[in-house]
């Protein structure tokens, strides 16, 4: 049977038990509840009607979320309710098995939030005249719910709504609303994994390990190596600041890219189990040049060096399975004297991958960076990314959907030009890659408002003053049919 209005109203006011101050902002949905006649549940009262999500984190602290045909957007597993749902959040857990074939005894719900709401939002629904339906209003009820297994869940995808699934870290969470509400979390609630530590290798097939003291009853794992990281504090978002935080109060590093990889499991001397969220990032550098704050020393290793380590066994082992992950390269089967050292004088260059957006008026789209930005901070710039795990274009076109809701296809994008710079002598090199593309499906907008805080497509001839000046240098190269520039170099 249907879900019945009380159930509904009693859900809501509990929510604003919690959330007073959200009242007035949710009258459109109290006004619904108090019109009498109305089902609020179901999805032919185009007065508005209630939809359920499933809020989905995993035990790294990331937020499930799913690319949905209709509307094009990233967004939470969701939808409407059904007649055989139980309740509100049965129906945001049956939603998120269909949509992605997880099934629902793979989550649990968030502690505190068994039957309550974490965020309720109210948005427009467009009119689809090829079903019959006029605009209305969707009053979303998001359900918090825990991936309590460290292993990967099965995905089979409801391909005719959606095209694919994303874990995303809370500060990326494409909701403002929900983003906030998932940021104040007690930390000690918030995620079962409360330690990160960094799994970095370097092109040599070696990996960074770290040489603890010999400080038993004072230090875990005293005289042992091990990763670097620590345990999750109150001004750490997520579990990847965790990590960064770690790696440059305790090295002074700071690795372009972090790619969480799998959750370690360790056992304290007291016998308790503790999870550890496992970052991957690549380096190349010598560790005897770091600033070491702990411990004894770092060192390179390759997975054939640990049976000789005092090293726990966890900690091999998820060396070794990362290894068996990447590919076999060339400089990974040669001779052991000659992985030791890189060709004199090699530096490891950073790529960033820019979009460059023309539309048929010769304008070309830029953004304006976040004031909090580490990078150009109030700075106009194009939309860019660095590669994760992907090829350049694979990278362009997910930083397209991501930052700004613009969907591109592989065989649209070309590459037009190429500018190698440096800020300041003696910082890491860049090669900046910039693609047109030439056709593309949405208009810019804000994905993510905590980096960039506008959107505008700009006259080439009249390009803001504040504007990142190798941005300035492509663009004017771009425009005369010139593939490739040299910045910040020394004369």
């Amino acid at each position: 049977m249907p879900l019945s209005h009380d159930h509904i109203r009693t859900t809501i006011e509990t929510y604003l038990a919690r959330h007073p101050h959200e009242r007035e902002q949710l009258g459109a949905l109290l006004d619904a509840l108090d019109r009498t006649g109305d089902d609020i549940a179901s999805r032919s009262t185009f007065t508005g009607h209630v939809t359920c999500g499933a809020i989905v984190v995993d035990q790294l602290g990331r937020v499930l979320h799913v690319l949905h045909l209709a509307s094009g957007k990233v967004l939470a597993p969701g939808g409407h309710a059904e007649s055989e749902d139980e309740s509100l959040a049965a129906a945001a857990l049956r939603e998120l098995h269909e949509e992605t074939g997880i099934p629902p005894q793979a989550v649990t719900p968030w502690p505190g939030y068994e039957t309550v709401p974490l965020d309720i939002d109210i948005h427009d629904i467009a009119a689809h005249p090829g079903k019959g339906e006029p605009g209305h209003q969707h009053f979303d009820l998001r359900f918090l719910f825990r991936l309590h297994t460290a292993n990967e869940v099965p995905v089979v995808l409801q391909e005719e709504e959606v095209c694919g699934i994303e874990w995303r870290p809370v500060d990326r969470v494409t909701s403002p609303t929900l983003r906030e509400k998932l940021l104040k979390l007690p930390p000690a609630a918030g995620q079962e994994a409360a330690n990160a530590s960094a799994l970095i290798y370097n092109d040599r097939g070696e990996y960074l390990l770290h040489l603890r003291d010999y400080v038993p009853g004072q230090i875990w794992e005293p005289g042992m190596w091990s990763l670097l990281g620590g345990g999750r504090e109150p001004q750490d978002a997520t579990l990847e600041h965790t990590v960064r935080r770690e790696l440059a109060e305790e090295a002074g590093l700071d690795l372009a890219d972090l790619t969480p990889f799998g959750t370690e499991y360790a056992s304290t001397d007291a016998g308790a189990t503790v999870p550890i969220a496992i970052y991957a990032g690549r380096w190349n550098g010598d560790p005897r040049e770091l600033h070491l704050t702990e411990g004894v020393m770092l060192a390179w290793f390759t997975p054939s060096d640990l049976h000789r380590l005092r090293i726990a066994d966890t900690t091999s082992a998820l060396v070794r399975r990362h290894a068996a992950s990447l590919p076999a390269t060339r400089s990974w089967s040669q001779p052991e004297e000659e992985r030791r050292t890189s060709p004199h004088g090699t530096v490891l260059n950073v790529i960033g991958v820019h979009l460059y957006l023309e539309r048929p008026d010769g304008t070309v789209l830029l953004g304006l960076r976040h004031p909090d930005s580490t990078f150009a901070p109030s700075t106009w710039h194009a939309l860019a990314g660095h590669c994760e795990q992907e090829s350049a274009i694979a990278c362009l076109i997910r930083e397209a959907r991501e930052e700004a809701g613009l969907h591109i296809e592989r065989q649209d994008v070309e590459l037009v030009h190429v500018v190698h710079h440096i800020d300041r002598v003696g910082d890491r090199p860049r090669m900046g890659l910039f693609f047109r593309a030439r056709t593309w499906s949405g208009e810019p907008e804000l994905r993510e408002p905590d980096k960039c805080t506008q959107w505008r497509f700009w006259d080439p001839a009249a390009l803001p003053d504040d504007l990142v000046p190798y941005t300035r240098v492509a663009i004017e190269k771009i425009q005369n049919g010139e593939l490739y520039s040299e910045t910040g170099w020394p004369a």
